[in-house]
């Protein structure tokens, strides 16, 4: 007689840069469930923590660049200042450009370093996704 399995659960733990990511999850199947649907869902664990510490190194890249943003900010526009203070006939191709882009209304967005774990759906749609 052989077994059937109608329950099993999955666990991934992933530690980095001292951080510590876990996913669990249970598949549940009156009818029993086979080794490969036991390792599908390890794959979606795994996937979700791969994806957490994805999220995590994005976070933490924005987070420096934020603390730097405002000195950032300010040397772009004493860099500005002194290129317009030059005579339009001696300034570089460069220059030109990095004087447009000051000119734009925008410039300051370049600085704005904001991220908040995003939140893609099409990621768990995927996750679903036959993989051949």
């Amino acid at each position: 007689m052989e077994t059937i399995i109608k329950s099993a659960s999955v666990k991934i733990m992933l530690s980095y840069d001292y951080s510590h990511f876990e996913t669990a999850m249970s598949v549940d199947n009156e009818n029993g469930l086979s080794m490969k649907d036991i390792d599908n869902a390890r794959k979606d664990c795994q996937r979700l923590c791969d994806k957490a510490v994805g999220q995590y190194k994005k976070a933490k890249e924005t987070a420096e660049y934020r603390s730097t943003g405002e000195f950032d900010m300010r040397n772009f526009e004493a860099q500005c200042k002194r290129i317009s203070e030059k005579p339009e006939c001696e300034r570089t191709v460069f220059e030109k450009a990095v004087l447009k882009q000051y000119e734009d209304e925008n410039w300051k967005a370049q600085f704005d370093y904001v991220y908040d774990y995003d939140d893609d759906e099409n990621y768990y749609l995927d996750l679903h996704t036959p993989q051949n």
